[in-house]
């Protein structure tokens, strides 16, 4: 056993702060360290749901389709809030790949057919508890139905966006690119480019 193995967490008392959007609550936590000292520590956690995303890559044209939207933490930064992501929501009580799936044809009109689960990961462990689960999927002019754009329904403005895998990962390195979601993705087509472009 390591000394870490040793410690351990016990949930002293919660409070709910905000119950919004997303829920904001306060913890009150007693934590025993790796060398077996107890402190009470205070914690703020957003419980964002869990989520998906998906990369929708032409392997003919070795282009990716991505979305265009506003948002509103990085306008408060002072930064380009209109954001370039890959499809993405919240799995709103769906399995995962039915929940991509449905983001996929809401926001950029293309319906996915084979979906290639890759794996999931925390946003920000820090203070979220929402886990996102990636996937990618192999898409053709053809699979488009629709024109896309989000729900007008939830006020959703999107532009579907499609790019060259080269170029949208050039756009990382010049700041274009800043989603953390969005970077991942593209960063794993590049390190799985041979499987990636077989059509």
């Amino acid at each position: 056993m390591t000394k870490f193995e040793k410690a351990n967490a016990e949930i002293v008392h919660e409070e709910t702060l905000s119950d919004g959007w997303t829920r904001l609550s306060n913890y009150e936590v007693d934590y025993t360290n790796s060398d077996g000292e107890t402190h009470r520590i205070h914690r703020e956690i957003y419980h964002r749901t869990a989520a998906a995303t998906i990369l929708l890559h032409d392997p003919k044209r070795d282009t990716v389709v991505l979305v265009r939207q506003f948002r509103l933490p990085v306008y408060l930064h002072g930064e380009p809030a209109w954001m370039l992501e890959t499809p993405a929501g919240l799995l709103d009580g769906d399995e995962p790949e039915a929940a991509i799936r449905r983001e996929a044809i809401e926001e950029t009109g293309f319906r996915v057919r084979d979906v290639r689960f890759l794996f999931k990961a925390y946003s920000s462990p820090g203070s979220n508890a929402e886990v996102v689960h990636f996937f990618a999927a192999s898409i053709d002019t053809e699979d488009r139905v629709s024109e896309g754009g989000g729900l007008a329904e939830e006020h959703e403005d999107i532009e579907v966006v499609e790019i060259a895998l080269d170029e949208a990962v050039q756009m990382i390195a010049t700041g274009e690119i800043i989603d953390f979601k969005t970077i991942i993705l593209l960063q794993w087509a590049t390190l799985n480019r041979a499987a990636l472009n077989k059509p």
